[in-house]
């Protein structure tokens, strides 16, 4: 028997960019159970996701990325789990197939998606820091020993990172091509935006004394 995949999908004010990527997950049948972590969003991220017939889950205030991700493991008995950002553009099916087909063959244990060909800014963040990605996938028993998601924010890709570096599972580099993501400029304006994006990068550089 083929083993479960649940996309496990961190959302925070995301109902314009969500439906993007839950149409696509829609037409994988690789992909069991899709669960979206509405992490207490003020707009209609958790109605929009709610219109694809996903499971979602509401957190009462929002909390990071970090423990969205670790909520939405916490509700599957899904054998593999697959992170995708809510924001992403130009996701097809055939790059989330790229993502969980080496886990399912046995293959691998774990893949990370790195973007190429979609934005020129997004694509050299992910040239120089690959292990930055949020669009990847583990099998579940790797996750479990991840020690403090709840509050990484958005440095939960480098504690990922590291988990799976002492583990000595080196994830499988998946190239999604035309892949790219909204900036939060696009999004929030560019006060507003800038301001996210340093506090975005502070709660990365916070968990790189961990590594």
């Amino acid at each position: 028997m083929r083993e479960r995949v649940a996309a496990i999908i961190p959302a925070y004010n995301e109902e314009s960019n969500i439906g993007a990527v839950l149409r696509t997950l829609k037409q994988v049948p690789e992909v069991n159970e899709v669960i979206v972590v509405n992490d207490g969003s003020t707009d209609r991220t958790g109605e929009v996701a709610r219109s694809f017939g996903v499971r979602v889950v509401d957190l009462p205030v929002n909390q990071g990325k970090g423990a969205a991700l670790k909520a939405g493991a916490a509700i599957t008995r899904a054998e593999v789990l697959l992170f995708l950002d809510a924001d992403l553009i130009g996701l097809r099916p055939r790059h989330v197939r790229a993502l969980v087909a080496p886990i399912l063959s046995g293959e691998t244990d774990a893949t990370v998606g790195i973007f190429d060909g979609g934005r020129p800014t997004t694509d050299w963040a992910q040239a120089l820091a690959p292990f930055l990605s949020g669009q990847r996938a583990l099998r579940r028993e790797l996750i479990a020993g991840a020690d403090s998601l709840d509050d990484a924010g958005f440095g939960v890709e480098l504690q990922i990172h590291r988990l799976l570096k002492r583990l000595g599972k080196a994830p499988k580099e998946v190239i999604l091509d035309d892949v790219s993501q909204v900036m939060k400029e696009e999004k929030l304006g560019l006060v507003k935006g800038l301001y996210a994006r340093m506090r975005m990068y502070w709660e990365i550089i916070r968990e790189i004394p961990r590594m």
